[in-house]
């Protein structure tokens, strides 16, 4: 410890004996200001990328805003057209444009006339064959529109 100590004394008298000398102490000093003209050029340009970085986040968002704005304005139209008018009164107040005639259609009638629906979707299961076997028999049914 030490030595260590009586070798850094020796390492600093000698780096001040050579400051007396007038070339050496211009490149101490130079290299000094070019470091700090460095680091000033590091925190503008770290700056800058902070900045560009808020102005493109605060431009999303007002783009964003523009486009709900634009939305929300073809809404209001669309809710003041007669279209939607006709549809609202037709769903709610159960009215019909002039000319057209309601025809009401017993409920037997009705379900008479509805596609009929397979409602036994399950397969029933191979006798023998491993159950991943069997999902993927199962599967491929399903995609090729099988039964």
């Amino acid at each position: 410890m030490q030595k260590n100590i009586k070798y850094l004394k020796a390492v600093f008298a000698d780096f001040v004996y050579r400051l007396r000398d007038i070339r050496f102490a211009g490149q101490v000093l130079f290299v000094i200001i070019v470091l700090m003209i460095s680091w000033s050029g590091v925190k503008a340009i770290q700056l800058n990328y902070k900045l560009q970085k808020q102005i493109a986040t605060a431009k999303q968002e007002n783009t964003i805003q523009q486009l709900e704005n634009n939305n929300q304005r073809l809404e209001n139209i669309y809710y003041n057209s007669k279209q939607y008018l006709d549809l609202q009164a037709r769903a709610n107040f159960g009215l019909a444009s002039p000319g057209e005639k309601e025809i009401f259609v017993p409920l037997n009638v009705a379900i008479s006339y509805e596609p009929k629906i397979n409602t036994n979707l399950t397969t029933t299961p191979r006798v023998g064959v491993p159950k991943v076997q069997n999902n993927i028999q199962s599967w491929f049914n399903y995609f090729l529109h099988r039964k």
